[in-house]
């Protein structure tokens, strides 16, 4: 892996950044914005090195244009976070037609930074169509990936990094730098944690038996999972309370003593559904339990990271990855679409 970092990129240039903006929202409020503010150090060193920002991201599936999911609030957000982080006002603006050339190359030239409306809102962003973002890629010089969420997908804001000069983020790199050493060189004994509703993650389930020491199965995983893979030693799989919202105290027991002796945990999806009290109690254990340990900890997705928001342990975590999927996809192929 050899990512250039946006540290090395010239001055006075027009950049196309792609950053992760796909947020939890309620009634038009973000509700975490860990993922805006592992950006603002890209973001930061841009408008020091004089750069004028086009920002392009997706927020949720839409089907068409889906006004509760726009990205306005979340452009709100950040340039709130942005204006409070230090920084003089920045002057900026939403623009909501991706397609619009006259009116996106003269506010870029009024603006520091040009905020895009949902990718996703178009189909070209998931048919990965060459002419689909021609309007923002005719006004920059130079793109910049700080989306390491998904850098596993093929959509044509992460393919732009073929077709530009690219550089990448400063979280992108810090990531991507971590998920490799632990990928070649982990510290053993190294237990991953699956959890969470995504059924997909068990497709990943083979090659991260053979990845890690042990696999702890939890969530909902626990009803999807097929009988060959019960058959494999390396996997341990919870039990649901009656409720099915949460894994029983027997195997919260079972999980601690797998991994009193980690040395790596890679933890990708609660345990139960954290949203109510009656799913929240085994991921608060476990995260509780490791954090009383020598461990390199792992939080991978935003569902994970938001399973431990407000438990006092967030500073005993190592990474908090960006996605789930992208991780699970890094540890066991080794390459993603973002760099390949």
């Amino acid at each position: 892996m050899n990512l250039t970092s946006v540290s090395e990129m010239p001055t006075g240039c027009r950049v196309l950044l792609r950053m992760d903006l796909d947020v939890p929202m309620d009634n038009g409020s973000v509700l975490d914005n860990y993922r805006l503010k592992k950006s603002l150090l890209t973001i930061k060193l841009l408008l020091e090195k004089e750069c004028k920002i086009v920002i392009i991201g997706h927020r949720g599936r839409p089907e068409g244009k889906e006004t509760s999911l726009s990205l306005r609030p979340v452009y709100a957000e950040l340039m709130s976070l942005l204006e409070g982080n230090g920084h003089d006002v920045v002057k900026s603006v939403f623009v909501d037609k991706i397609d619009d050339r006259e009116k996106i190359a003269t506010v870029t030239e009024s603006n520091n930074i040009v905020f895009m409306e949902n990718l996703r809102f178009w189909p070209g962003e998931k048919e990965n169509s060459d002419e689909f973002l021609g309007a923002v890629k005719e006004v920059c010089q130079y793109f910049v990936n700080d989306a390491f969420g998904v850098a596993h997908r093929h959509d044509a804001s992460i393919m732009l990094g073929k077709k530009m000069s690219t550089f990448f983020g400063l979280a992108f790199v810090e990531e991507a730098e971590k998920l490799e050493e632990i990928r070649e060189k982990p510290e053993r004994p190294m237990v991953i944690i699956l959890g969470g509703a995504k059924k997909d993650k068990l497709d990943y389930l083979p090659k991260l038996s053979e990845l890690a020491d042990k696999v702890l199965l939890g969530g909902k995983l626990i009803s999807m999972i097929k009988e060959e893979d019960l058959r494999n030693e390396k996997t341990v799989v919870g039990m649901l309370t009656e409720t099915g919202l949460d894994i029983n105290e027997k195997s919260v027991g079972e999980f601690e003593k797998e991994l009193s002796g980690a040395k790596t945990v890679i933890w990708v999806g609660a345990l139960g559904k954290f949203e109510v009290e009656e799913g929240a109690e085994s991921t608060r254990q476990i995260a509780n339990f490791l954090a009383q340990r020598e461990v390199f900890w792992v939080m991978a997705g935003g569902d994970s990271v938001a399973s431990i928001r407000g438990l006092g342990v967030e500073d005993k975590v190592d990474l908090m990855a960006s996605g789930g999927g992208v991780v699970l996809e890094y540890l066991t192929k080794g390459k993603l679409a973002a760099w390949e």
